[in-house]
């Protein structure tokens, strides 16, 4: 499954690369209200809640905004790229009922494969905005009270979660924003020179590891649990560069807004990322048990391939077979000492499967 973005037609005035300190309160959020997903940042979360301890009650009512759908009020909707949170906040502050409504209504529902009712529709006591409720109900309690609320009341609504993220970014977001910004900046000025010099869809692929070109023109595929082609021109492309989101990439293509990119930036997470094709070879590579018993000689010392095969009792070339399967996934490594070639177990590679998995679920 993935999401393929076609970037023709993009000139250098319709792409943008720059920090949110909004999308980046969002990814920070998100790590807050599901740290079990996010084990790499557990002593982040664990300080950042100790630091608000007051906010949690109001963090859970709205926490269906930040889940893994993302809703679409916390992304750059135009350009030029706001400058900090304050400006973000009142960019929010400033939006009719309606704009908020259109924003806010599909993150409440959290889900592309059911449709919100258009704005006009959402109207406290209307048959359009009762099914929308009971089906963000059918989907959580937590959801089911958001969209009433919003229903009944978006500007009342609108005003509180304004409180919500002031205080988050009070209790402990402020302090993390000066850590993180300036190398986030860094990055995003290193990307616009790229831009410049490089057509779009090679610079995505080399900022994200599970990205590929496919097929003619600027077309890149996302390793996304969802299936969608985008054409982006003649809407600006933005690439948001996070220290938070990973292990996720967020897609936003919502009209007639900017398409925006949350991507987690190297160098800020605790592994590589594995495209679900790796990920597969990793895991099926370990589903032999001739394979899981030459894992368990490789583990001790480094060895040789008739070394394997004597302890073994195979022969040379069966082992070479399985040898080659167990390095083709990364699991094993092969060094040279002379004439003669020794392997070992990959040990950082094995205990880091089950990280891997669940970031290649979550992405």
């Amino acid at each position: 499954m993935s999401i393929v973005l076609d970037l023709g037609g993009l000139g250098a005035a319709d792409l943008a690369a720059g920090p949110s300190a909004l999308s980046e309160l969002m990814a920070s959020l998100h790590v807050l209200a599901e740290p079990e997903h996010h084990p790499e940042a557990a002593g982040w979360a664990a300080r950042a809640a100790a630091a608000g301890p007051d906010l949690r009650d109001e963090l859970s009512v709205f926490a269906p905004l930040w889940a893994r759908f993302r809703c679409r009020l916390f992304f750059p909707r135009a350009l030029p790229l706001a400058a900090s949170l304050d400006e973000e906040l009142a960019a929010v502050a400033a939006l009719p009922a309606e704009d908020f409504l259109e924003l806010v209504a599909p993150g409440v529902l959290g889900t592309n494969a059911q449709s919100v009712p258009p704005v006009r529709e959402l109207r406290a006591g209307t048959a359009a905005a009762e099914d929308y409720a009971r089906r963000c109900l059918r989907r959580s309690y937590a959801r089911g009270e958001l969209a009433r609320q919003l229903v009944a009341a978006p500007l009342e609504l609108r005003d509180r979660l304004l409180a919500v993220l002031r205080a988050a970014d009070t209790a402990f977001f402020a302090e993390d924003w000066r850590t993180l910004r300036t190398p986030l900046e860094d990055h995003a000025r290193e990307v616009r020179r790229r831009l410049m010099i490089r057509s779009p869809a090679d610079v995505l692929t080399e900022l994200l590891p599970t990205a590929a070109r496919v097929g003619p023109g600027e077309r890149v595929r996302l390793d996304k649990l969802q299936i969608d082609e985008v054409k982006v021109a003649p809407r600006p492309l933005v690439l948001v560069p996070s220290a938070r989101v990973w292990p996720h990439l967020t897609v936003k293509n919502e009209y007639p807004s900017c398409v925006v990119v949350q991507y987690p930036v190297r160098g800020t997470t605790t592994a590589e990322q594995l495209t679900l094709r790796d990920l597969h070879h990793r895991l099926m590579a370990l589903t032999s048990p001739a394979r899981m018993e030459l894992c368990r000689h490789l583990l001790g010392e480094p060895i040789t391939t008739s070394e394997l095969a004597a302890r073994l009792g195979s022969s040379e070339p069966q082992v070479s077979r399985a040898l080659r399967t167990l390095r083709d996934a990364g699991l094993v490594r092969s060094t040279r000492d002379g004439k003669l070639v020794r392997h070992r177990l990959a040990t950082d590679v094995i205990q880091r499967l089950g990280h891997d998995v669940l970031a290649t679920v979550a992405r």
